[in-house]
């Protein structure tokens, strides 16, 4: 069959369309012919090499996660599936290789593609959809009657967090540029807010859950918004922080993260907890400088990957 796939870390240069053999089915596996698989901001850097201090894969390494198609074999203690069902499943992540003809999936992370939706809809879906469900529902715990900031309303996790945070009864507000405001708002944003003209931190002001898909300045500004016992969901990527008693906070790591998060500590508002650390490979960074009003602190943290029995989770 042929893959897209990469033998080293790199550009695109690195990216090249092979023939390979068909992926070996196992007892509780799908055998799945690819109609369409979704590209995502993630393969940019598993292409770039930028997870490969999370993620351990070997090469030739097929890249992508999503896909739909139909089911051209089972395994043995399948059940849920036979031949010819059409199905759509965000591969586990130990086991990427959509941008191919086929793809071995565990049944368990595949459903029934929905009959009014087509195969590439259906494929553009899996990934976006459990990264809005894991930050708002499971981590962001966001109900009924709560206001919530959702970044980059247009883009793919964000079009789905929108629709989910209204169906669950929330107050919406994202951040969007202004060729796209009418279409948050027929997503269900209550609010929308052009990045370019306004502060996201004016507008938006005592959320209960806000969800930051930038990083950086972005993230240190989301901590105007929620409030106290709040939640900030981060899913641009690498060292998770939390829980924190006053103020949960899950990221995915910068020097910026780490400078706010260090000032809320050493001002009182916010208690913090590391409950995950990087696995060993970086084996240290920086000593970090927090400006305040009135002093400057300094932080030497300790090396990190000093506690490998602790591994990481994603979004």
């Amino acid at each position: 069959m042929k893959a897209a796939l990469i033998d080293r870390y790199g550009s695109n240069d690195a990216v090249s369309v092979a023939d390979i053999d068909i992926p070996t089915l196992g007892a509780t596996d799908l055998l799945v012919r690819v109609h369409a698989a979704s590209v995502n901001p993630v393969y940019i850097k598993t292409r770039d090499g930028k997870l490969k201090t999370l993620l351990k894969y070997r090469f030739p390494l097929v890249l992508g996660n999503d896909l739909s198609g139909v089911v051209s074999d089972v395994g043995s203690r399948v059940t849920r599936f036979k031949k010819g069902d059409a199905v759509y499943a965000r591969v586990d992540k130990n086991r990427i290789g959509t941008f191919a003809e086929f793809a071995a999936v565990r049944d368990g992370a595949a459903a029934l593609k929905p009959t009014n939706v087509t195969f590439e809809e259906a494929a553009s879906l899996p990934l976006v959809a459990l990264t809005a469900w894991q930050a708002l529902v499971e981590i962001g715990r966001l109900g009924a009657d709560q206001r919530v900031l959702i970044h980059a309303g247009s883009g793919g996790v964000g079009s789905v967090a929108i629709q989910l945070a209204r169906h669950m009864g929330a107050t919406v507000f994202t951040t969007v540029g202004a060729r796209n405001v009418e279409l948050v708002k027929r997503l269900g944003a209550n609010v929308a807010i052009d990045y370019r003209s306004e502060r996201f931190e004016d507008v938006a002001k005592d959320c209960d859950v806000v969800l930051d898909s930038a990083g950086g300045d972005t993230l240190v500004r989301c901590f105007e918004c929620v409030k106290p016992d709040g939640v900030v969901v981060s899913i641009n990527s690498s060292t998770p922080i939390g829980p924190c008693p006053t103020m949960r906070t899950f990221s995915q790591g910068s020097s910026a993260t780490f400078r706010i998060a260090f000032k809320q500590v050493f001002t009182g508002s916010t208690k913090l907890a590391c409950s995950k650390v990087i696995p060993a490979g970086i084996r240290t960074i920086p000593p970090l400088t927090i400006q305040s009003r009135t002093r400057t602190y300094s932080a030497k943290p300790p090396p990190l990957g000093s506690n490998p029995a602790v591994t990481p989770t994603f979004l």
